[in-house]
């Protein structure tokens, strides 16, 4: 195959994957995702910015940028799934990978969204199947922290 092909090849399979995305990301400036995004987390998060994005802005806000449009805004912002299953499958993603900073996070969006204590717990228990029992403790305990954290928050009294 002569490289005029390959090229002519990788650019239409580029045109094809671009043409696959919803028209309206492909409209959407990288502001808009943004805002997208922030209304997102506000909408998860009581109406509140996520404290760890806030900071995350501070000292390196193209990340922060990039988390909130494209993370948040393009993928997260998507109607096919609804809120409560999302924040479900990030919680046991999470999980699993044993990053429970970023798995107390998503759980306090599911306890927003309705998912309750037990079912989080359940989630935990099929991490020992899929990834361990060091990565289901380590969300156990990640868990643990933010079921204690609310029974005492401010909040609540």
């Amino acid at each position: 195959m002569t490289t005029h092909y390959r090229k002519l090849l990788t650019h239409t399979g580029a045109a094809l994957a671009l043409s696959l995305l919803a028209p309206s990301v492909l409209a959407q400036t990288t502001e808009q995702r943004q805002a997208q995004g922030d209304a997102v987390v506000r909408k998860l998060n009581g109406g509140s910015p996520q404290q760890a994005l806030e900071q995350l802005r501070a000292e390196f806000p193209f990340l922060a940028q990039a988390t909130e449009a494209y993370a948040l805004g393009e993928v997260w912002g998507r109607p096919e799934l609804d809120d409560r299953t999302r924040q479900i499958a990030a919680v046991a993603v999470f999980a699993a990978l044993g990053e429970p900073a970023f798995m107390k996070i998503h759980a306090g969006y599911a306890l927003n969204v309705g998912v309750s204590e037990a079912e989080l717990k359940e989630v935990v228990h099929l991490t020992t199947v899929t990834a361990g029992f060091p990565r289901a403790i380590a969300a156990a305990r990640a868990l643990s922290e933010l079921f204690a954290e609310r029974r005492t928050s401010p909040d609540d009294e």
